[in-house]
């Protein structure tokens, strides 16, 4: 008689070892009075988010639905922003892809509901604003990595680490380029650094640094939308959806400034946006800024349309 091998029996989808869900999370920017702003749920700790159903239309009809229904602020502008899949990101026996959206928007003036919450990005990130010169965090810092990066015994490794310190924080004379939000917190966690990285280590010393944590890795997720948009903010007019209707241009200049963490050069700065043809006089203006009136300016819409996208520039010009 013939051995006959016992069929392989084949897992099903979404069984034991092959448990996948999918989550959606927004990163929800706003400006308010020159503070960059995201949108949080719980304790000021979490990004909203929600899991993907088959009820959904579509990823984005799903996003805009759970934060709706978690903090009552209907989307606007979005995109995609990045889909996060490490295997050890949640640390749960099961595998969570998050597939994390950018919106931006604006807080209304009034009406706003209870449950909805908005912190200051610089509350999880102290050492991103150099609007007042290089924060004091950043000499916190500076022994602390250091300190880190002696600790490899490898010379390759230490020389690695030293550099890419270097180059992410502006040590060692080298110029601070605040795109590179991701690549600081990065580091950060690698060197145990900032909570994330020893939560759930009860041998682990407490964090030595400041700044709010969040839960899972949505810090993370918040830093990678802080360096985009940064980085958008220079080549598409994507600024003008936190503004008003109506603004002056100090205003604008403001809210640039808030979210890159550097200050600009007033006339350079009006110089740019009145070469670019971005926006056009109301034939109005306001007393709110203080001193004397200031003419209020609207974004030209038709901009997008007369002229090639790479052409709707707005550089970042350092003071």
């Amino acid at each position: 008689m013939d051995h006959q091998e016992k069929p392989t029996r084949q897992r099903k989808p979404g069984g034991k070892g092959n448990n996948v869900k999918a989550d959606l999370i927004a990163v929800v920017v706003a400006v308010n009075n020159s503070v960059p702003c995201v949108l949080t749920i719980s304790q000021a700790n979490a990004l909203p988010s929600g899991p993907f159903e088959l009820a959904h239309r579509s990823l984005q009809s799903g996003l805009r639905g759970w934060v709706e229904q978690q903090t009552g602020h209907p989307l606007g502008y979005i995109e995609q922003l990045y889909t996060f899949a490490d295997r050890d990101r949640i640390g749960a026996e099961e595998r969570i892809i998050s597939i994390s959206y950018l919106a931006l928007t604006q807080i209304e003036d009034v009406g706003a509901a209870a449950k909805r919450s908005w912190a200051s990005w610089y509350d999880y990130f102290p050492w991103e604003d150099h609007r007042s010169g290089a924060p004091a965090v950043l000499e916190y810092l500076r022994p602390l990595l250091r300190e880190w990066a002696d600790s490899a015994d490898d010379t390759a490794i230490r020389l690695d680490r030293r550099r890419r310190t270097a180059i992410a924080f502006g040590f060692d004379n080298r110029l601070w380029n605040e795109e590179f939000a991701l690549q600081r917190y990065e580091l950060l966690y690698e060197a145990a650094l900032v909570e994330e990285a020893i939560r759930g280590r009860p041998s682990a010393a407490p964090t030595p640094v400041a700044g709010k944590s969040m839960i899972a890795d949505h810090r993370r997720i918040l830093a990678t939308a802080i360096a985009r948009l940064r980085s958008k903010i220079k080549y598409r007019p994507v600024v003008f959806e936190l503004m008003p209707p109506l603004f002056t241009l100090l205003q604008l200049q403001r809210t640039v400034e808030a979210l890159s963490g550097r200050l600009i050069n007033k006339p350079n700065f009006r110089r740019l946006i009145e070469q670019q043809e971005l926006v056009e006089k109301t034939g109005d203006t306001t007393t709110e800024t203080g001193g004397r009136p200031a003419q209020l300016y609207r974004f030209r819409h038709d901009i997008l349309d007369e002229r090639p996208v790479a052409g709707t520039k707005l550089p970042l010009t350092r003071a």
